[in-house]
């Protein structure tokens, strides 16, 4: 293998050393890479630079041969390519937004060889997961084409002026008022729980439309003021208005009841999106429809 020399252009600007390696040597162990930084032989400008070195746009990187691992090549399937550029919702020089389907990780992990991100990654040069959404929710999922401009969306998430809201189904019919629960979350391995030791977490439900024939259940649009793991599932069981279809903290009997009229998913559901687009500085809003699996089951209720 011989010498590689990278030049750096506006997709890689302002990473870490260690964080461009990381995506442009896939197989081969982080502990090894920062051995090579550490060592010298990866140079940037024809000088040593640190681990948390930020690269600028015309930075030329030496890496050094490398043998890299066959075993973390991906297989991505054609349909699973086709299902997500047919979910793209918005597309500009900086983001990607797409309506993420129910059922895939947006990445690889527990056991999950292929998400979202690895799968537009055959497509696309550069590009990061902004946040995160459950495998089991559908919906809104943002991605950045640009270090800058994963930077600024960060920075949005982090100062709280990114809306986001979600509808979903819980189980009981629920007073037409919004219902703010705020209280704190912990997170022990897979599971959150509601506890004072936890971490500043807020909902807010506004239930839209009661059914009360065969089911009792409830309608609501959610806004989350914090983003946490499993935030609105362990805050909907918390109130006792469980998500229907939730297998981890719903209700079974509820669960029983709504698979019977042929609810097969969660029904949650990350359905608009608002923020400041970081390359066109105007406001940028995003609604993507509610599936049509969750559409039908709606109307059998």
């Amino acid at each position: 293998m011989n010498v590689k020399i990278h030049s750096i252009d506006e997709s890689a600007n302002d990473q870490r050393l260690d964080n461009y390696l990381f995506k442009n040597l896939k197989g081969v162990p982080k502990s090894h890479i920062y051995k090579i930084i550490r060592k010298g032989q990866v140079r940037v400008n024809k000088g040593r630079k640190k681990v948390n070195y930020k690269l600028q746009i015309n930075d030329t990187v030496r890496i050094p041969p490398i043998i890299i691992s066959e075993k973390k090549q991906l297989y991505v399937s054609e349909s699973l390519k086709k299902i997500l550029f047919d979910s793209i919702l918005y597309e500009d020089n900086g983001i990607i937004i797409i309506n993420k389907p129910s059922g895939i990780a947006v990445h690889s992990g527990s056991g999950i060889k292929v998400g979202v991100i690895e799968t537009l990654r055959e497509s696309y040069k550069s590009i990061e997961l902004v946040h995160r959404i459950d495998r089991d929710t559908s919906g809104v999922l943002l991605i950045a084409k640009k270090q800058s401009v994963l930077k600024n969306l960060h920075k949005q998430f982090k100062n709280n002026t990114i809306k986001k809201s979600y509808m979903a189904l819980v189980d009981k019919v629920w007073a037409k008022k919004i219902h703010t629960v705020n209280v704190p979350l912990c997170q022990d391995l897979s599971y959150t729980r509601v506890s004072s030791q936890g971490k500043n977490a807020i909902s807010h439900f506004h239930p839209l439309k009661n059914f009360n024939k065969e089911i009792e259940a409830s309608l609501v649009e959610v806004l989350i003021e914090t983003g946490r793991t499993h935030q609105i599932r362990a805050h909907a069981r918390y109130v006792k208005h469980c998500l229907a279809g939730d297998d981890k903290y719903g209700d079974s009997e509820f669960n029983k009841k709504v698979k019977s009229k042929g609810l097969k998913r969660l029904f949650l559901h990350a359905h608009k999106l608002a923020f400041i687009n970081p390359t066109s500085g105007n406001l940028q809003k995003i609604n993507a429809p509610l599936p049509s699996e969750l559409e039908f089951f709606l109307k059998q209720l």
